[in-house]
C-alpha cells in the first residue's frame, strides 16, 4: 500500500470530536447536583424564615460569594486537570484566596471582638453540626461530578479527585448558606472551611479507584 493510500485510508477512518460534549456533560451534572442539594436542605434544614430579610445585606452576598468563587475557581481547575499533562495554572488563585479573604476578614473580626465575645463569635451557634451538615448536602453533588469528570482523561486522579470533592462541597455550600443562620466571616473561615475540605479528601482517596481510565 502506497503512502498516500494509507493516509487517505486513516482519513476516513477520523470520527468528528465534539468539543462541547465535556461542557453540556458538567453544565447537567452541576444543575442537578445544585438542585439536589437545595432540595435536600430544604427537606432536611429548611430555608431560613428570614431569608428575605437578610438578602438584602451585604454581609449575607459575602456569605454566598465564599463558597461560590471556590467553585469556580474548582470547575475550572479540575476541567484542566482533567486533560493528560495539564496543570491547575492560574486558576488554583480562585481556589485559593476565597480561603485567604475569608481568614483575613475573621481575623479582624475576631480582633475587633471583646476578649469574652471571641470564642462565642468563633463558634457560633451550629459549629457541632456545620461541616456535617455540608457534606451531607455534598451527597448529590459528588457522584454528580464524579459523572462529570469521567468523561475527562485525568493523569492524576487524586489531585483530580480532591478538586472535584471540593467543587461538590463548595456546590453545597453555596445551598446550605440558604439555611444556615451565621453570619460572621470568623464562623465561616473555620467551619465552612472544614465542611468543604471534608469532602476533598473523600475525594483525594476515591480519585485513582474512580477516576482510572
Amino acid at each position: 500500500m502506497k503512502t498516500d493510500d494509507l493516509i487517505g485510508l486513516l482519513s476516513n477512518q477520523v470520527t468528528r470530536v465534539d468539543r462541547g460534549a465535556v461542557a453540556r456533560r458538567f453544565t447537567k451534572a452541576l444543575l442537578l447536583g445544585a438542585l439536589g442539594s437545595v432540595v435536600l436542605m430544604s427537606v432536611a434544614f429548611g430555608v431560613r424564615p428570614d431569608l428575605s430579610i437578610v438578602a438584602r445585606t451585604p454581609v449575607f452576598w459575602a456569605k454566598l460569594a465564599y463558597p461560590l468563587v471556590i467553585a469556580i475557581g474548582a470547575l475550572t481547575v479540575v476541567t484542566r486537570l482533567g486533560h493528560p499533562g495539564a496543570r491547575g495554572g492560574q486558576a488554583w488563585l480562585l481556589v485559593g484566596l476565597p480561603f485567604v479573604a475569608v481568614w483575613l476578614a475573621g481575623a479582624v473580626v475576631l480582633e475587633a471582638a471583646a476578649p469574652g465575645e471571641r470564642l462565642p463569635t468563633l463558634l457560633g451557634h451550629t459549629w457541632r453540626t456545620c461541616p456535617f451538615n455540608i457534606v451531607l448536602l455534598s451527597a448529590p453533588t459528588f457522584p454528580a461530578v464524579f459523572w462529570a469528570m469521567k468523561s475527562l482523561a485525568p493523569t492524576q486522579p487524586r489531585r483530580a479527585g480532591a478538586v472535584a470533592g471540593l467543587l461538590a462541597s463548595a456546590i453545597a455550600t453555596v445551598a446550605y448558606c440558604l439555611h444556615c443562620p451565621e453570619m460572621s466571616p470568623a464562623f465561616w473561615s473555620v467551619w465552612y472551611a472544614i465542611g468543604m475540605i471534608l469532602p476533598a479528601g473523600i475525594g483525594a482517596w476515591l480519585g485513582p479507584k474512580l477516576l482510572r481510565w
